[in-house]
């Protein structure tokens, strides 16, 4: 029997306000005055002082502000790569990612990318990375979809939407800082804090759960409750306890797999674009055969806080465009093998796969 290996992130700073311990730790790793630090950082913060004045540049240090509308891509990867190798002189003393999920999936992805050659493409799968990515911090604004703990990147690609899943791919660093994500919109807030609980539910329910996974699981799945059903929480109490929730959340995938949902999830946002929360929320809504008690609870967490969950996004869709969505979600494997077993292609056919769409 072969047990899996994995890294975990080896350093950590949770606390409100730890952001600014940003310099002191990312000092010594500096290579040298001709070797920026390149801060991705969310758009949404461009003119924000209050988190912007914090960051620490310093010699030719860039913040390179991005956009997070559309999930990541490897052609996005590839551009930022090459705009950072051109300007920087004497290498990359290493990438910083502060925003959501996607900020701090394309912040893994382009520090892998920098060591490694060719495009992001050739490197979506598992366990493709040759050399160690340069040095990176995941310094999370926005809880629940678990980037700041996985060894995957995930990734849209001309052909497929998967993640670069190596033992380069996490960070070095992260940042648990809860006051960064008090601005964050409610829907935002709601779908993303659901990525995390949908985690839970598909790691504790699936074939692969082993005690480690589910330790972390059962305990992102009580602060889940805690934050999404409970009454009497405070903002900074519910705010710290989600983050807490998206890492053991995060962690609770790491050492098993997710399942239905995030398979659906996947053909979606690689034909629609949908992003990833919502995406999930979509899918889950419509779940109710595989996660009973799972979509049970979401149904209640989405009625008290009354948001709205978008059905009929596949109403107007064709046969092919169907088809484009259902090879994406049956190309992973490990997801399925996960939630259903290994006989998962008797239960999952396309035919199958295609009366859930249409429920979307």
């Amino acid at each position: 029997m072969s047990y899996r290996n994995f890294p975990m992130v080896p350093r950590v700073v949770f606390g409100r306000g730890s952001f600014n311990q940003l310099e002191e730790i990312i000092s010594p790793k500096r290579l040298n005055v001709n070797a920026p630090f390149i801060f991705l950082v969310d758009d949404v913060f461009k003119g924000n002082a209050w988190l912007t004045s914090r960051i620490p540049l310093a010699y030719d240090d860039k913040v390179l502000y991005i956009s997070a509308n559309e999930e990541p891509k490897t052609s996005q990867v590839d551009s930022l790569v090459e705009e950072i190798i051109l300007t920087s002189r004497q290498g990359t003393s290493g990438i910083i990612g502060i925003g959501g999920g996607t900020i701090l999936d394309l912040a893994k992805a382009v520090s892998i990318m920098i060591n490694n050659e060719g495009e992001a493409k050739n490197y979506q799968g598992w366990d493709l990375v040759k050399n160690p990515a340069v040095y990176h911090v995941g310094v999370p604004t926005l809880s629940g979809t678990g980037a700041e703990v996985s060894r995957t990147c995930v990734l849209t690609g001309p052909e497929k939407k998967l993640g670069i899943n190596s033992d380069y791919t996490p960070f070095d660093q992260v940042i648990l800082d809860p006051e960064l994500t008090k601005d964050v919109p409610k829907n935002q807030w709601f779908y993303t804090g659901m990525d995390c609980y949908i985690h839970c539910v598909e790691s504790l329910t699936g074939t692969f759960l082993n005690a480690f996974s589910r330790s972390y699981g059962d305990m992102a799945l009580q602060l889940c409750k805690e934050i999404f059903l409970g009454d009497n929480l405070s903002v900074n109490d519910a705010q710290d306890k989600l983050m807490m929730a998206s890492w053991h959340g995060g962690m609770s995938i790491a050492y098993s797999q997710v399942g239905v949902a995030h398979a659906m999830s996947y053909g979606l946002s690689y034909l629609l674009g949908t992003k990833h929360g919502i995406g999930n929320c979509i899918v889950f809504d419509q779940l109710g055969e595989f996660y009973p008690e799972g979509v049970a609870l979401f149904k209640d967490m989405v009625k008290k806080h009354d948001i709205y969950i978008p059905t009929g996004i596949c109403a107007h869709l064709d046969d092919s465009e169907f088809d484009k969505m259902i090879n994406i979600s049956l190309g992973l494997v490990p997801l399925w093998e996960n939630a259903l077993g290994k006989n998962w292609q008797k239960i999952i056919t396309r035919e199958k796969l295609k009366s859930l769409y249409k429920k979307m």
